[in-house]
């Protein structure tokens, strides 16, 4: 069951954005500014779910879920990241990295807090 999750982004009306409405829909959210803030922060405590934006200072979002997937407690996490891409060679690189998938920006807040619903059923 998805009861804490981790979002990672550089930008700070994302963070806003996204942890107001994952708050509004019963989650407890934890937010980064980085993708170095954000591995600090998964590695301090367990996370039910991670959302991490790829393009970031200091290390991609994509990087962040390749470190966490070497670690026991995230092999099976739920780990999506947030991007702009959409091309078969990002996706690809995704899929190897360990992503559970990927979510198209700008986002529709409704099709995220579905998706996350849909998890924990």
């Amino acid at each position: 069951m998805i009861k804490d999750i981790l979002a990672i982004d550089d930008s700070a009306a994302m963070r806003e954005i996204l942890a107001a409405t994952l708050r509004a829909a019963g989650y407890r959210v934890t937010v980064a500014s980085d993708g170095d803030e954000g591995l600090a922060s998964a590695l301090a405590q367990p996370f039910d779910l991670v959302l991490t934006d790829q393009y970031m200072p200091k290390r991609s979002g994509l990087d962040v879920i390749a470190a966490l997937r070497l670690e026991r407690s995230y092999e099976a996490t739920p780990i999506f990241v947030l991007t702009t891409e959409d091309g078969d060679a990002f996706k690809d690189a995704a899929r190897a990295a360990g992503a559970t998938g990927w979510i198209a920006k700008p986002l529709d807040l409704d099709t995220l807090t579905d998706l996350i619903a849909a998890l924990r059923a």
